[in-house]
């Protein structure tokens, strides 16, 4: 599927769901790295569980500012830059705003705490926007 005037090529889902499972991880291993101290070493899975719990805004926000900065400064995240993709505005074809970026990265986050529903629309609406680009104005295309 093509777009706009510059030719751009909108990102399979493949590429995306790739980028979003490496990204993840990055966010998983900072936010690892930062309880780390906090996990005792003989605790049980559940302890371990409500502990991470007790830290559920810490990994909001990691999410938050990792999906901005990236998106915003670089117009995709290191999971994204793996897979030869990037975030652009949807009606001119360039970078993000600040705005935009940030944007994006809160509803992402609501489409994942609801049960990723947002994300489903990636299948079946226009130019595989998921809920979080509907709302910032933006596409995910091939670099």
């Amino acid at each position: 599927m093509e777009l706009g005037f510059e030719k751009r090529q909108i990102a399979p889902l493949q590429k995306r769901a790739f980028a979003f499972l490496i990204d993840d991880i990055v966010v998983s291993v900072i936010f690892l790295a930062i309880i780390w101290d906090m996990l005792p070493s003989n605790a049980t899975f559940l302890e371990i569980s409500s502990i991470m719990n007790q830290f559920l805004i810490y990994l909001i926000t990691i999410k938050i500012v990792y999906h901005t900065y990236f998106v915003w400064k670089f117009r995709a995240t290191l999971g994204k830059l793996a897979m030869k993709i990037e975030v652009v505005s949807a009606e001119k074809f360039v970078a993000v705003t600040f705005s935009q970026a940030f944007n994006r990265a809160v509803f992402r986050i609501i489409s994942e705490m609801a049960f990723y529903l947002g994300f489903l629309l990636a299948f079946i609406g226009k130019n595989r926007q998921a809920f979080h680009d509907k709302t910032a104005k933006t596409v995910v295309v091939n670099v």
